[in-house]
């Protein structure tokens, strides 16, 4: 078969088995192919086509794409076993989270390793509620912390949250980076507040210094735990390894998911203090999963862990990021009737257009000339920059002159669109 009649197939297929609806908007963006292959920080489609990944599968790919380390950790537990028995200990599991506990910040220790970052934000709403005996969940607007019933309640829009309603009870959303808005709803029966330290379907929202240590120190006042969505901030993206350690902050609990798995498998977890595990300690079957932590994910995680280090790849995710973004900056700089606002830590930044308009014409651009981004979930004026923290100086050079193009067309068609 051809790659035409492949291509065909598989839009035809999603048309009439996954959904028309995703059929209709890749063809619409210029998606009219098939991804077949990737390496480092290049996905080729059926056709040779090569495209440089800027998009990172929203944060999961940040050792690039087929890490050989992790691919190779992945393929030895193959011909050992893939999949735990659930009754004998399990030794990919127990090393990943004695890792875990090393990597986090401060005291955090115990960890439930599941499949998916929302799986792990429920693990963790779960974790607050039955610690502090109270149910109300405080979670900000604009946020994004998955799309299962308890992680949507979290989430902070709308769009993804009416058609299910009503959906779990005492949760609220204030706006985020605004302490004064936490002050007037906090009190005693508040179980936890939930954050991203930088919000990213939000639009790649960057809060204030004092916004992360404030909240720590009313959550103290209060006996509210903070949760930390590191889902997408997590393992080096901004920087940091954590983004939460931008300001210091030690959350309760912390989430992680997306790089976790390097870019192989697919993996989740949230991490405690020791305290505030004590009741899963007492009744350690509370909250359980049958694919968490198995030996084939564990291993790569704990491979991407090592690679993280070894590499010295969060130095070059803060290193290369802050070139990428001052080179966006003069570019926001010049075409400020296109760009509104650059912003961001390490490798996570948000170009914010001044129309929405302007984010299929820039998109379909990149991606015809070989570059693949996306939009921010929640916000379709933002475009999102989060490549491979293992790009080099010179891809990113060829992706700042693709985009210089495609803004430079989107200016001389400003009045259109």
């Amino acid at each position: 078969m051809n790659s035409d009649n492949i291509i065909s197939e598989t839009i035809e297929n999603y048309e009439q088995y996954i959904n028309p609806a995703i059929a209709k908007l890749f063809r619409y963006m210029g998606l009219s192919t098939v991804e077949w292959k990737a390496e480092g920080n290049i996905i080729y489609d059926i056709d040779g086509k090569e495209y440089i990944d800027c998009l990172g599968g929203y944060g999961v790919f940040s050792l690039g794409h087929r890490h050989p380390k992790v691919v190779e950790a992945v393929k030895k537990q193959l011909d050992f076993m893939p999949l735990s028995s659930k009754v004998l200990f399990n030794k990919p599991m127990a090393d990943l989270s004695a890792l875990l506990a090393e990597i986090t910040p401060g005291e955090l220790q115990y960890s439930f390793i599941g499949n998916s970052g929302t799986e792990a934000v429920e693990g963790a709403l779960k974790l607050a509620r039955i610690h502090t005996g109270r149910s109300r969940i405080i979670s900000t607007t604009n946020s994004f912390h998955g799309k299962t019933l308890g992680s949507l309640s979290a989430t902070g829009r709308d769009l993804f949250r009416d058609p299910f309603k009503p959906l779990l009870d005492g949760f609220e959303h204030i706006p985020f980076n605004d302490l004064e808005a936490v002050k007037q709803v906090m009190s005693h029966d508040v179980a936890a507040v939930i954050v991203e330290p930088i919000q990213g379907e939000g639009g790649i929202i960057v809060p204030s210094d004092d916004y992360l240590p404030a909240l720590r120190k009313l959550c103290d006042e209060y006996g509210a735990l903070l949760i930390c969505d590191e889902v997408q901030t997590g393992l080096g993206r901004t920087g940091k390894m954590f983004a939460s350690d931008h300001y210091n902050v030690i959350p309760d609990i912390l989430t992680t998911a997306k790089a976790l798995g390097g870019g192989i498998m697919p993996i989740g977890a949230f991490t405690a203090k020791p305290d505030i595990w004590e009741k899963y300690i007492t009744s350690p079957f509370l909250h359980t999963s049958t694919f968490g932590g198995n030996p084939l994910a564990c291993v790569a995680a704990i491979a991407a862990i090592h690679v993280l280090r070894d590499e010295d790849i969060i130095n070059k995710s803060a290193t290369t990021g802050a070139y990428f973004l001052a080179k966006l900056k003069s570019l926001q700089q010049t075409y400020p009737d296109v760009i509104k606002d650059v912003r961001g830590k390490g490798l996570m930044i948000g170009i914010e257009l001044t129309k929405e308009g302007i984010g299929g014409l820039l998109i379909s651009e990149l991606v015809n000339k070989g570059v693949l981004a996306a939009y921010t979930l929640n916000n379709p004026k933002v475009i999102r920059m989060e490549p491979p923290l293992i790009i080099t100086k010179e891809l990113i050079d060829l992706v700042l002159k693709v985009l210089h193009d495609a803004v430079e067309m989107a200016h001389d068609m400003i009045e259109d669109l």
